[in-house]
This record gives structure tokens, C-alpha cells and sequence, in this order.
């Protein structure tokens, strides 16, 4: 059980876990760098990308699962908990770790951009070194404001930065690097940007 409180922290991570399970259904709760992060619920056009994303996922690998909703903890990092807009991983691999998992196995995480005046904070600095501090391999950035995806791979943990970064603009393809290993036509993001 942790209940130490680390220095600048708002909270213990239980504490937090605590609170999170009764978030409300307007807003999406994270606990990262030992500050509560709130997403907002996403609106329809971040769910249609999420949607789109699971379908080419399932066709390209269907032996994983593009989970939306599972929240990762991300110890490493000040021992943080992320809700990831997606997260591949073997089917099933979640099946009995409750609302917040190990992030060991998990292929890739992904985020898209919603419009408010935290994401590109979040998003596009803390969420990269979370994640490749927990040593995860591919971070999938679906960037609504800049119209562009990137991936960002090969994770140096001890750094918490990957080291490759491929980013094209909507309408481009891109390869998904291993071990995810995917082609994304993404002309179809396009309709869902502003």
C-alpha cells in the first residue's frame, strides 16, 4: 500500500484511487508528476478517431485489443496513474486487473489532442516521458490542433524519452513501428479536426 506522499505531491496514489473511483461522469481523472490531471469527457469527433483507430487496429492485429478506457499505472514516474485514450495489449490482457493496470505487455499507448488548454501539456510533454519511463514501446500522438500523428518509439526509461519520433500530417501514412507494426492511411482524420 502506498501512503507516502512525495514532495509536491497533492496526494498518496491511494488517496487518489480513492478519489477517482467515484469521478464524475463529465470529466476523466489522471494522477501524474503527483498532481491531479481532468480531462474532459471527449466530444464526438475524439470518439470517432477512437472508434476509427480500434477498427484498423482489429484488422491489422486481431490478436490485441485497443482497450479505451483502461488506466495504467505508471509507477516509475512518481507513481503516477494515466487514463491513455487507447491502450494495445494482448486480448484479454486487462481481464482481471481492475480500473488501474501494470503496464508491463502493453504494446502502445495512444492520446488525441482534445481542445482544451491543458492538452498540450499533458499530451505532448507529460504523457511522453510517462510513458517512456514505464518503459512502454510505442506512444501514438493523434494531435487534433496541429493536424499531424506521431509516433514516438524506442522508450529510454532511465530518460523518460523515446528516442525515435515519426510525425505526419493528417492525410499521410504512417508506420506504426514494432512491435505494433501497423500502416495508418490517416486522410480520414482530416474530417475530424477544426
Amino acid at each position: 500500500m502506498t501512503t507516502m506522499v512525495e514532495r509536491g505531491s497533492q496526494m498518496t496514489v491511494d488517496e487518489f484511487e480513492r478519489f477517482a473511483a467515484v469521478e464524475s461522469e463529465t470529466v476523466r481523472l489522471e494522477f501524474i508528476g503527483g498532481r491531479i490531471g481532468v480531462k474532459k469527457v471527449t466530444d464526438g469527433d475524439h470518439g470517432a478517431i477512437t472508434m476509427w483507430l480500434v477498427r484498423q487496429c482489429m484488422q491489422a492485429r486481431p490478436e490485441l485489443d485497443l482497450d479505451p478506457t483502461q488506466g495504467l499505472k505508471i509507477d516509475r514516474y512518481r507513481q503516477g496513474r494515466a487514463r491513455p485514450d487507447g491502450t494495445l495489449a494482448p486480448v484479454a490482457h486487462f481481464a482481471g486487473h481492475g480500473d488501474w493496470a501494470d503496464p508491463a505487455g502493453v504494446l502502445m499507448t495512444v492520446e488525441i489532442t482534445s481542445y482544451d488548454s491543458d492538452t498540450g501539456k499533458r499530451d505532448r510533454e507529460e504523457k511522453p516521458f510517462a510513458y517512456a519511463a514505464a518503459g512502454i514501446p510505442v506512444y501514438l500522438l493523434i494531435d487534433r490542433d496541429a493536424g499531424t500523428v506521431t509516433a514516438h518509439s524506442t522508450p529510454d526509461p532511465v530518460a523518460g524519452a523515446y528516442r525515435d519520433q515519426h510525425m505526419v500530417p493528417f492525410g499521410e501514412r504512417i508506420t506504426i513501428p514494432d512491435p505494433v507494426g501497423i500502416e495508418l492511411d490517416t486522410e480520414i482524420l482530416k474530417n475530424y479536426a477544426r
